[in-house]
């Protein structure tokens, strides 16, 4: 077994490829560490949400992926490459985030971030947010969506008219990407256009994603990080007030 560098491409100036590990002999099976981490999986995966509640959890965010990559055309002629069908996926994504999370107390806030690919401050999918838009916000049980709308490559806001009346989506209109401070009247025109298809009341703003989504972090300055987060509180409290 030796490294290589991985046949997963994230996009950015940085055109980064993680390193993943490659057969060079003949495979044996010689151990059952993978059958105990099934095992382990097993009992603890669909009780993890429902144990957050015993102890007193009423804020749980998780972070899904999958629906997405399933944004982007590319992702699509990828999987259809390997005779996936990309729509039988995304239900079966579907169904599985609601076996996960059936287990939620009624007190429970949800949410759920819909990330790209976020590593040394590249990225892999791209593409609106129409393919999955009704699926996600009508057929998947969860309060509130956190979904990257830092860059072109997001799309426009007209998916969120799928969204229901009982539910948020949280703009990330802040990049996290890079360490330019975005401009606060642009963030509040952008704001405005997302208000052609939902109400105030259902938007919150945030970054686009994490800032060290791997140990390698984004190639930003721990100040640049802080400037960012007091950028967010700032617009937030000018569009929404204080209560916010």
């Amino acid at each position: 077994m030796v490294e290589i560098e991985s046949a997963v491409q994230f996009s950015g100036s940085a055109q980064l490829k993680p390193v993943a590990p490659a057969v060079t002999g003949q495979l044996d099976y010689a151990a059952d560490h993978m059958v105990d981490h099934f095992t382990f999986l097993k009992q603890h995966a669909q009780k993890a949400i429902a144990a957050f509640a015993r102890a007193g959890c009423t804020y749980l965010q998780l972070d899904e992926v999958y629906l997405a990559y399933l944004c982007d055309p590319k992702q699509h002629e990828e999987l259809r490459s390997r005779s996936e069908d990309p729509d039988h996926l995304a239900q079966t994504y579907a169904k599985l985030i609601n076996l996960a999370i059936a287990e939620r107390s009624s007190d429970m806030t949800l949410a759920m971030h819909l990330c790209r690919g976020n590593f040394q401050s590249s990225w892999i999918a791209e593409g609106g947010y129409e393919p999955v838009a009704d699926l996600l916000f009508n057929a998947i049980d969860v309060d509130v969506y956190f979904m990257e709308y830092d860059t072109a490559r997001a799309g426009g806001f007209e998916p969120l008219r799928f969204l229901p009346r009982d539910k948020m989506v949280v703009l990330g209109l802040v990049t996290s990407k890079t360490g330019d401070l975005e401009n606060p009247d642009i963030l509040k025109r952008r704001i405005d256009e997302a208000l052609r298809y939902v109400s105030l009341d259902q938007l919150a703003l945030s970054p686009q994603c994490g800032f060290a989504s791997t140990e390698e972090g984004n190639l930003l300055s721990l100040e640049q990080q802080r400037a960012k987060l007091e950028l967010v509180v700032q617009v937030a409290q000018d569009v929404w007030g204080d209560a916010r």
